[in-house]
Parts: C-alpha cells; sequence; structure tokens
C-alpha cells in the first residue's frame, strides 16, 4: 500500500518535471501537440487491439471454454488506455507498453496463472488455464445465494 502512494505522489511530480524540461526544449506548443498526438494514436491503437480482444473472448464463450486470457488483457488494456489519456509522457510509455503485445502476453500469463474459477453446482475449483479440479490452495472467498419464488407474496 505504501509503494501505491509513493506511486500517486511521485508519478504527478516526474511528469510536470518532464513536461517542463521538453517545454523549455521545444516549446510550450509544441509539446502540448505531441502530448495530444501521442493520445491520439495510442486510443486508436487501443481501439483495435480492444476490439480483436473482444472478438477473440467471445469465440471462446460461444466455443465452452473461459476466456481467462481475453479478461485479462481487457483489464490490461482499460489500464492502459487510462495512462494513455493522462497527460504525460511517463504514462504514455507505460500505456503503449500495455499495447505492445507480446509484452501484455507475458503479463498476462502471470495473472491467469493465478486465477481459479469454482463452480458452485459441483463444488469444484478449476484452474483458469484447464478444466481440471484442483485444490484450492490460496485464499478462498466463500458466498452463497437463494433464490424466491416469484409464487410468494412479501408482506407489506
Amino acid at each position: 500500500m505504501r509503494h501505491l502512494l509513493l506511486l500517486f505522489i511521485a508519478m504527478p511530480i516526474v511528469e510536470m518535471w518532464l513536461l517542463i524540461t521538453v517545454g523549455r526544449e521545444i516549446g510550450a506548443l509544441p509539446t502540448i501537440g505531441l502530448v495530444l498526438l501521442t493520445a491520439v494514436v495510442g486510443l486508436s491503437l487501443l481501439r483495435q487491439q480492444g476490439f480483436a480482444t473482444l472478438f477473440r473472448a467471445r469465440s471462446k464463450l460461444d466455443a465452452g471454454e473461459l476466456p481467462a486470457m481475453e479478461m485479462a488483457e481487457g483489464l490490461i488494456l482499460a489500464v492502459c488506455g487510462a495512462l494513455l489519456l493522462t497527460p504525460g509522457f511517463v504514462t504514455d510509455v507505460i500505456g503503449f507498453a500495455g499495447l505492445f503485445p507480446p509484452l501484455r502476453r507475458r503479463c498476462v500469463l502471470g495473472m491467469v496463472a493465478k486465477m481459479e474459477v469454482v463452480s458452485y453446482s459441483n463444488q469444484q475449483t478449476y484452474r483458469s488455464g484447464g478444466s481440471h479440479p484442483s485444490d484450492a490452495d490460496g485464499e478462498v472467498v466463500d458466498g452463497e445465494f437463494w433464490q424466491e419464488n416469484d409464487d410468494r407474496q412479501l408482506p407489506k
């Protein structure tokens, strides 16, 4: 948690310093134009890769498979989109790095390896990469649900 707080404090300071330094070297208007250009180019790449990820997820769902890789990629793409919209060069570099498919795949593989899917119908835990039950060796979040019949009236 401390690292996250430090990141939220240090990142804007680094971004302002870099924007001021670049603005001093090339001028204010070219710096603003460069920030806007990186946002437009990044968002167009994000849109293209986001739709490709969505179509892959849809085809896996149609085949009855769990689209765990695509869900994790979607999460990374959403974070990268937010970073690309944030004015600054450091956030743009991080955002563009997430749009680079081999680097994104490496991050996704790490995320998916830690995912587990629990089927409450047969009380088994499935790893996201396969269909065989596994032992729940990590933290387990338990929940329950119930369904009421529509025939019964609620008291007034």
